[in-house]
């Protein structure tokens, strides 16, 4: 098992506030069999990417400045090499959580309805699949044991990247998306939730 009780009661309650924040931001309706109006896809996946962009940011700001103070004489634990491994691990363990979340909150969006909506559909959704994926990877990279430290720099290095590239592509994707169609970009310009992931990113 890894981490102990505090850990895992802490983890649940993160699992928790992400789950309520996701519903609150773009709701409990499922339309991924569905066609919506721009304005509607926009919303939602704007609030998808949005919570879960807010999520990545805790957790890198987790793994930087971590909280876990050692008593007075000894190295924190976050600073050894096993524990700064734990730590990325643990990182990469609530990314993946989130990550689920945007997919299903993604697919949920439903299809809008615009000339190039199926193909803007499908640009979010893999960009999400693939997020997911990336994530799935660098977590297993590092269940492998490290024989070497430099074997271990190199696993924690490519965790990092992974989170690092994590966070970026969504605000990406969604560019990328204002640019595939024209209708969409009005309605993810004046959707009050791309707005606030443009605030945040900016």
């Amino acid at each position: 098992m890894r981490g102990g009780p505090l850990t895992w009661i802490v983890g649940i309650a993160v699992g928790l506030v992400l789950v309520l924040v996701v519903t609150g931001a773009i709701g409990t309706r499922d339309d991924r069999n569905d066609t919506v109006t721009a304005g509607e896809w926009a919303q939602n996946v704007c609030g998808a990417v949005g919570v879960w962009r807010g999520e990545l940011e805790s957790i890198v700001e987790d793994i930087r400045t971590p909280s876990s103070a050692a008593p007075t004489g000894e190295e924190p634990q976050s600073e050894t090499p096993q524990g700064r491994t734990a730590l990325v691990r643990g990182g990469l363990e609530r990314g993946i959580e989130a990550a689920d979340t945007l997919v299903e909150g993604v697919d949920n969006a439903g299809t809008p309805d615009t000339p190039q909506g199926e193909e803007a559909q499908k640009l979010v959704s893999d960009w999400a699949d693939s997020t997911h994926d990336n994530l799935d990877e660098a977590q297993d990279a590092l269940d492998e044991e490290a024989d070497t430290l430099e074997k271990s720099l190199q696993q924690l290095t490519g965790a990092a990247g992974a989170l690092r590239t994590a966070l970026v592509g969504g605000v990406q994707t969604i560019a990328d998306v204002a640019r595939l169609d024209p209708a969409l970009a009005s309605a993810l310009r004046d959707s009050s939730t791309c707005k606030q992931l443009r605030e945040e990113t900016n």
